[in-house]
């Protein structure tokens, strides 16, 4: 129980509506909040993503993801280090220590629909691969500069795996593929 503190009378405030999802396409976003969150099941951690559309009809909306870094699903894991590999390689951050060195660089992302109604994103890429005909709007006030390829701090390794994992499985992908679905430079796996 707790109290409000006064009486709080719902006939003098608008009721919130339940927003639809975005439509499914493309969106140029950037990451505004990430952190490591426990599995539900209790049994290992995912990196969960925030991020804000940038541009169009949808501007400001967020989108969302999850990345199970840490699994006992080896495949979970592979999946997971392959979609932060295809962010990384979106955002020219090759190496990461700490997931805020990805926030507020922009990059594209391929949102779908799934069946219960909720977005998922599908696949990223650099939003300088935008086609032709679609013009790039100008980058956030927010953006932080980026640090040039030849001065690169010490590779810091993501967080792999738990002790559990078979050692074939830890390394990190140096070149994610594209997705099954044969979409070219879209990089997600599963």
């Amino acid at each position: 129980m707790a109290n409000l503190g006064g009486t709080f009378d719902a006939s003098q405030v608008d009721p919130s509506k339940p927003q639809d999802p975005v439509p499914p396409g493309e969106y140029r976003v950037q990451i505004i909040n990430s952190e490591m969150r426990v599995t539900k099941a209790g049994t290992g951690q995912y990196l969960w993503l925030e991020m804000d559309i940038l541009d169009g009809t949808c501007a400001g909306r967020k989108v969302h993801d999850r990345l199970n870094l840490v699994n006992p699903n080896a495949q979970a894991v592979e999946i997971s280090q392959r979609t932060l590999s295809a962010i990384c390689h979106a955002t020219g951050r090759m190496q990461v220590k700490d997931s805020e060195e990805l926030h507020f660089q922009p990059l594209l992302v391929k949102v779908a629909v799934s069946k219960t109604g909720y977005n998922e994103v599908k696949g990223y890429k650099a939003a300088a691969n935008l086609p032709p005909d679609r013009p790039q709007a100008s980058p956030p006030v927010q953006q932080q500069p980026q640090a040039a390829p030849s001065v690169q701090q010490q590779p810091q390794a993501v967080p792999q795996v738990q002790p559990s994992q078979p050692a074939t499985q830890q390394a990190a992908p140096t070149a994610p593929p594209a997705n099954a679905e044969g979409n070219g430079p879209w990089r997600r796996m599963g």
